[in-house]
């Protein structure tokens, strides 16, 4: 260093400069550094971009987590962590085709939801809802990552967002919320949660269902997310109550078995931010998980929203916040009472993985995690061979409720750039290129195609299931390289033959188009490559040298 230190302390000083200056390498977020305990801080959501319903257990000093993956394949990203605020995916837990059917006709949002991943005697278990696609199922694996066995279908489990608890005694139990009530007796969106014990070997529910609560107060709708937790001698029941938007809000209730009769706690609900109205920073707070560390702190993980001018742009993400239990009660956040976007990180000691590159050559023997397929792929069309990404060109359209030519990754950022190279000899109807978008009606794409026996690049837009070419530009190479400049609610395509040739094509772009305020249902938007046949047959192929997604936060 270039400057004297000059008191007694000049050792203990250089030591904590170099290891200043080690973490400005390894990625540790500057809230960190230089920090003690008292006055460090991290910031919120610890996981970014679309992963909603967060489940968390903990295993020695290894923290693993587990998100809603709904109509995208693999299904449910685990996630590992050594402090709960930085995390790194280490796998999916069904990454088979046998083990998750999103077959052809699976509409938009629907697929996977509210997983809950716990661990017992040397085995961890997920369990989860395959809405349109088999109800619900658990599997288990050795190790966190995987592999995972086959689901085993619970037929006689009504309902959804299924969870377990391991009892002292080792009887497991399982716990959902149902929409059964008489018609008679009915309110609107009235959902209970029930409990019945669950025999594994036989893989069964057993015994006798008990109802444990319909919500916090009369009439509370949607009652669902349902987690047990024992301590000091008492069950807790956390539940998620009036939907996963703005009215989203998290009750507690204690009983003295298992089986009830559940008390609601005073204070209902513990945590929610809809009385903070829609111009707060976060908004949707619920769906929460606790989880205690190897210290006895407790924390809570659960999903959230933050509104970009009143935008849902990158769906429901991962939040953290300390929990106190108080006179027998958690007390969320205590002395503030909601999730902030910076939180105190009191008791946590910060250990950081190392960042995969931004651009990904795909020199690797696979793709990476944080590539996704829509829907169930049944064949094998794409190959990863001389550094390069193949994906067959096929008749199935994103715009189907199929499984197109499509890889893609969650967008995680508001302001981010995104590039590809790509190689593409388009025949008739063929197109290939990059494609940003939130489900098959709402999206844009850059595609290299056929226009009256040209080779053209076009912008197109579809909103609403209608399509708009906003732009047309003829194209006289196979090779094109295709950028996204993400700024808010801005997108600004670029195309061109080199990186360093670039030019815009058409003007900038309303992104709110894959907002879920738009585009309707519970996921987050997608970017990634495409290619279609849009209904012919076709042998062709579309190569990509690169894709690279870069934060500009």
């Amino acid at each position: 260093f270039a400057f004297r230190l000059n008191n007694t302390n000049d050792n203990m000083k250089k030591i904590f400069l170099f290891l200043f200056f080690i973490g400005s390498l390894t990625g540790w977020p500057m809230s960190m550094k230089g920090q003690n305990h008292e006055t460090a801080t991290f910031k919120n959501p610890i996981i970014s971009g679309f992963h909603p319903d967060p489940s968390i257990c903990r295993v020695g000093n290894d923290y693993y987590l587990v998100t809603s993956s709904f109509e995208w394949f693999p299904g449910i990203p685990v996630l590992h962590s050594k402090d709960l605020m930085h995390w790194q995916q280490i796998g999916y837990v069904l990454n088979r085709p046998s083990q998750l059917q999103m077959k052809d006709g699976l509409r938009h949002s629907n697929g996977l939801w509210a997983p809950t991943i716990r661990y017992h005697q040397g085995k961890f278990y997920v369990i989860c809802t395959a809405q349109q696609a088999g109800g619900n199922f658990y599997v288990t694996a050795d190790r966190p990552e995987g592999p995972y066995s086959e689901p085993v279908f619970l037929t006689d489990a009504p309902g959804i967002d299924p969870s377990l608890f391991f009892d002292e005694d080792g009887t497991c139990w399982y716990t959902g919320s149902i929409n059964d009530t008489p018609e008679q007796d009915k309110y609107l969106n009235e959902d209970r949660i029930y409990l019945q014990q669950l025999d594994l070997k036989q893989g069964k529910l057993i015994g006798e269902r008990h109802i444990l609560t319909s919500g916090h107060a009369i009439n509370a709708p949607y009652c669902e997310a349902p987690h047990i937790y024992k301590t000091n001698h008492k069950y807790y029941l956390v539940v998620a109550e009036g939907g996963t938007w703005e009215n989203h809000a998290v009750s507690v209730f204690t009983a003295d078995k298992i089986t009830g009769p559940y008390t609601p706690g005073y204070a209902n609900p513990v945590l929610t931010h809809r009385h903070l109205g829609k111009n707060i920073d976060i908004t949707t707070i619920g769906h929460a998980d606790l989880v205690q560390t190897p210290q006895g702190d407790w924390w809570a993980v659960m999903l959230g929203v933050r509104p970009l001018e009143g935008y849902t742009m990158l769906g429901r993400e991962t939040f953290l916040t300390p929990v106190s239990f108080q006179a027998g009660w958690p007390v969320f956040n205590p002395g503030v009472g909601r999730v902030l976007a910076t939180e105190k990180a009191t008791g946590l000691t910060p250990v950081v993985f190392k960042k995969e590159p931004v651009r990904d050559e795909f020199d690797e023997d696979s793709l990476r995690f944080c590539w996704n397929f829509l829907r169930t792929p049944f064949e094998k069309w794409y190959q990863l061979e001389n550094s390069k990404l193949i994906i067959n060109v096929r008749p199935n359209s994103v715009s189907e409720d199929t499984n197109p030519s499509l890889i893609a990754r969650r967008i995680e950022h508001f302001n981010f750039t995104a590039q590809l190279s790509m190689e593409f000899n388009p025949r008739k109807q063929e197109e290939a290129g990059m494609i940003v978008l939130q489900n098959g009606s709402h999206h844009y794409k850059v595609v290299l195609c056929k226009d009256s026996n040209r080779n053209v690049i076009k912008l197109v837009k579809r909103e609403g299931g209608k399509e708009e070419t906003l732009a047309n530009i003829q194209w006289k190479t196979k090779k094109c390289f295709i950028k996204l400049v993400a700024q808010g609610l801005d997108y600004q395509f670029y195309i061109g033959d080199s990186e360093e040739n670039m030019q815009a094509l058409g003007s900038k772009q309303d992104a709110s188009l894959n907002s879920s305020n738009k585009a309707g249902g519970f996921i987050g938007p997608f970017i990634g490559m495409y290619a279609s046949s849009n209904g012919e047959k076709s042998t062709n192929k579309a190569y990509f040298d690169f894709f690279e997604y870069q934060s500009n936060e």
